[in-house]
């Protein structure tokens, strides 16, 4: 893996953020999350002002990794890189945005959960797919199935991933790290619980040191 896929796989968990407030929350929200040890966030584009809080997050917490996730079009792409966004999320795979991502140099996680998606993301070179959403396409069984034909790609499954099923998840070699909202919900937001956002964040990290530095 390269050297940003790297920091990521050495977070490994990706909190999944959709702020309604960014002026208002995205600041604490950034701190929120590197204080519990998770310095990375995927913001999503389904939210107004994705953009600003991907600026705000930058500005808040230089360290952080914050990418811009659920991204439809190459505007959007432009929008999220002018913001400083690190990296690009999309649901589903398309060679359009891979195309434009490779231009800018801003590594792209397609959501991939077929041989066909994962052959296209083949011929872009790419090394790290999202497996989206995860639970509901076969969970860690297809998961395991799919890296068979194609042992090239590590993988970030996004959607249902908890911190029930997290260390389940980050076991399994083939995953580079999870994605995953519960620490980040509606509720925590806008009920502005940024310390128990921290504490969630806590006990991800927790899990991961667990499972990946003590065998």
């Amino acid at each position: 893996m390269n050297a940003f896929h790297e920091k990521i796989a050495a977070i490994g968990v990706v909190p999944v953020i959709k702020l309604n407030h960014p002026q208002r929350d995205a600041a604490p929200l950034a701190k929120a999350l590197c204080a519990g040890g998770l310095p990375v966030a995927e913001v999503t584009f389904r939210a107004a002002g994705a953009a600003k809080a991907i600026s705000i997050m930058r500005e808040t917490c230089p360290e952080m990794l914050v990418g811009a996730g659920t991204v439809l079009t190459v505007a959007q792409i432009e929008e999220a890189h002018a913001a400083g966004a690190s990296f690009i999320v999309s649901p589903g795979f398309s060679a359009k945005l891979a195309e434009k991502c490779r231009n800018l140099g801003l590594p792209y996680f397609p959501g991939c959960t077929t041989p066909t998606e994962y052959q296209m993301a083949l011929e872009f070179d790419l090394e790290v797919l999202k497996f989206f959403p995860a639970e509901q396409s076969g969970g860690l069984a297809k998961i395991k199935a799919m890296s068979a034909p194609f042992p090239m790609f590590k993988i970030m499954p996004t959607g249902g991933i908890n911190l029930k099923n997290l260390k389940e998840y980050l076991s399994c070699p083939v995953i580079a790290a999870c994605g995953g909202s519960y620490m980040v919900t509606a509720d925590l937001i806008d009920g502005q619980k940024f310390d128990e956002i921290t504490a969630l964040c806590r006990q991800s990290a927790e899990i991961v040191q667990e499972v990946r530095h003590h065998g």
